[in-house]
């Protein structure tokens, strides 16, 4: 028993992260600390000066962890990174986690190569971005590589030179081949200096150096390569002129600002770099209403530049960091950056008004999505909410897992396990078990078996210390089913010493949700209620993923019970069989010459075939019975 009076005094004085469990283990808030010791005690004080958050969230506290970390800086890297691995409920949280892609350019190699990637690594490679248009970033790397013969291969040179022939892209004009050394490093730098140019918004500078060129290459007579520089010349102006970036007089800045109604956030970014506007997108985030729009600013900053983001020069902000957090998170973007990071939050001049800017966006954005977001809350938390109500629930329910048995006539039988986060599927969580202890149909003891395997599976990975699905209990647990179910589940429960609310989905005769099974009596909800239309979509899901699985698994079954078994007939020669005849049964009907029709097929394999369908040992109907397969004419070779 986690006794927290006793794990308080053993608190150390050193910074770190704390995570607070709840009854069932499940991870409800991550903070971090400069003193564990004293941040973690002021929890379990007077709850005269805590924040509503805290108040709220304390009563839910049975247990704590904490980590201890050698400064601040690398508390707040943890914190980050645990926040985004569990998404804990009193936490604010940044919705849209986005990995954005940059233009790569590997200036550290031996003929560099321009192409697009989502990691920032540390190498010597030169990057451009981030891009929050994926289209027009991958449209302006084929820009380039069509003004500029520049390889798109992988080959490392020297080491692969003149191991093959060109390829194609030499023949079309779009590389010289340094494969071959059919150009020299010179003049292949010089395309890779143009296309850095082009990339950093020099696009002039590349047109007058170009048309010095070619009226070079004009003077020489060299008419062909003149003409060749001529094009280049029209394109470039060509995009030029369809650019429509305005320019700010602020060479590289993020500028964010955020509106916010109730627990619910949008939050807008603009991204400036060489001076101009590139792009711009919006992220919602969830904070109580209590929390500050400094803890917000805050919040979202930490989060947004923990991932692949790039860390600008400048952040032009619309509200300050809270006071506290400030130099650690300043001093952790300038360590993301490596180099110096300036924040601003500006009150008046042209960085005002881009922040303005940005914010009069963000209402725009949010006046758009606003009711849309307030709908989706509702069908989810919201769902959640009346469904713990009218069970009259104390704990509130983040966390519901739904189960479901799958079979056919006691064969196949699989198992189901569906989970839902704040009325959410989260299908990565989901499991599928194959019955293995049980035969026939009983239905009882089969869900036994996974709820057993299931609870089994998180007691064993807690013990050793890993972190899955089954590590995280649920607050609900939902049975397809009744008072069967509830207590087949129930008695696994109790023998495990686990207390976890229990509840069957009931269904009336035309197979549609009813109502609800809950401590020996059904509860009916309205039937336009969230909460009731959540309990449907969990009951068919549930039921469509163990349903899906027992037919994977079924289907398998049944082909390897018919035609597996025959001596010669392997993966393919099945497959063979099966698109010439079109069912089984007109395999079994075969003689052997018309077996031997099939390509694939000699003649001990057919005859094996003829004999296998033909000895008295074999009974082709009762095989049908057994396994339910059922004819088909259109069978098109797939598994």
């Amino acid at each position: 028993m986690f006794d927290i009076a006793e794990e308080l005094k053993k608190l150390p004085q050193k910074p770190g992260v704390y995570l607070m469990k709840d009854i069932h283990g499940e991870i409800i808030y991550v903070g971090k600390a400069i003193n564990l010791r004293n941040r973690v005690r002021q929890y379990f004080q007077s709850s005269k000066n805590q924040t509503p958050k805290t108040r709220t969230m304390v009563p839910h506290i049975q247990e704590f962890e904490y980590i201890v970390t050698d400064s601040e800086m690398e508390a707040l890297i943890l914190e980050c990174t645990l926040i985004k691995q569990y998404h804990p409920h009193y936490n604010i949280l940044l919705k849209d986690d986005k990995a954005y892609p940059y233009i790569k350019v590997t200036i550290q190699e031996d003929f560099p190569r321009i192409f697009t990637t989502r990691r920032r690594e540390k190498d010597k490679a030169k990057y451009y971005g981030p891009f929050t248009d994926g289209l027009a970033m991958k449209e302006t790397v084929e820009i380039l590589h069509k003004l500029f013969p520049i390889r798109k291969c992988k080959k490392v040179f020297p080491r692969d030179i003149g191991k093959e022939r060109p390829c194609l892209n030499y023949h079309i004009g779009q590389c010289m081949a340094p494969c071959n050394s059919l150009i020299a490093k010179e003049e292949y730098n010089q395309y890779i200096k143009y296309a850095m140019d082009f990339l950093e918004g020099k696009q002039d500078e590349i047109r007058k150096q170009m048309e010095q060129e070619m009226e070079k290459a004009a003077a020489n007579l060299e008419f062909e390569k003149a003409a060749a520089l001529r094009d280049k010349i029209f394109a470039i102006q060509s995009i030029t002129q369809k650019q429509k970036m305005d320019n700010t007089g602020i060479q590289e800045a993020d500028v964010i600002a955020f509106v916010r109604a109730f627990s619910q956030c949008l939050v807008q970014v603009f991204f400036i770099r060489e001076g101009k506007v590139t792009g711009r997108e919006h992220f919602h985030m969830y904070a109580e209403e209590h929390q500050s729009r400094s803890d917000i600013m805050t919040a979202f900053v930490a989060q947004f530049y923990s991932g692949t983001a790039h860390v600008p020069k400048e952040l032009i902000l619309q509200e300050p960091f809270t006071e506290d957090e400030a130099p650690v998170l300043e001093s952790y973007l300038m360590q993301r950056r490596e180099g110096k990071v300036i924040v601003t939050v500006p009150q008046k001049g042209e960085k005002h008004k881009l922040v303005e800017l940005a914010y009069q966006n963000a209402s725009l954005v949010f006046e758009q999505f606003g009711e849309k977001m307030k709908r989706e809350e509702q069908r989810t938390k919201g769902a959640m909410e009346q469904l713990q109500g009218a069970l009259g629930l104390q704990n509130t329910l983040h966390r519901v897992e739904a189960y479901d048995i799958s079979n056919t006539q006691g064969f196949s039988s699989v198992g189901s396990m569906v989970v839902f986060e704040d009325g959410i599927a989260k299908r990565s969580d989901y499991r599928k078990f194959k019955i293995k202890t049980v035969v026939g149909a009983n239905d009882f003891a089969s869900m036994q078996e996974v709820i057993t395997r299931r609870f089994n599976h998180a007691i064993q990975e807690k013990v050793e210390g890993k972190s899955s699905s089954f590590t995280r209990l649920p607050d609900l647990i939902l049975m397809d089913g009744g008072k069967t179910q509830v207590h087949a589940a129930q008695k696994v429960l109790a023998e495990f010493g686990i207390e976890i609310p229990v509840c069957g989905m009931v269904k009336d005769e035309k197979h549609r949700t009813r109502g609800l099974f809950f401590q020996e009596r059904e509860i009916t909800m309205p039937l336009t209620s969230e909460g009731f239309r959540l309990v449907t979509r969990i009951q068919d899901e549930v039921h469509r993923f163990a349903i899906m699985y027992h037919r994977k698994l079924h289907e398998k079954q049944s082909l390897h019970s018919v035609l597996d078994d025959i001596s010669g007939i392997g993966q393919v020669r099945r497959k063979a069989l099966m698109r010439h005849f079109g069912s089984v049964e007109k395999i079994a009907a075969a003689e052997v010459a018309d077996l031997l029709e099939v390509e694939e097929m000699n003649i001990k394999t057919a005859e094996n075939v003829y004999a296998f369908f033909h000895s008295d040992t074999v009974d082709l109907q009762q095989t049908y019975n057994e396994h339910t397969i059922e004819p088909t004419s259109n069978y098109t070779g797939k598994e």
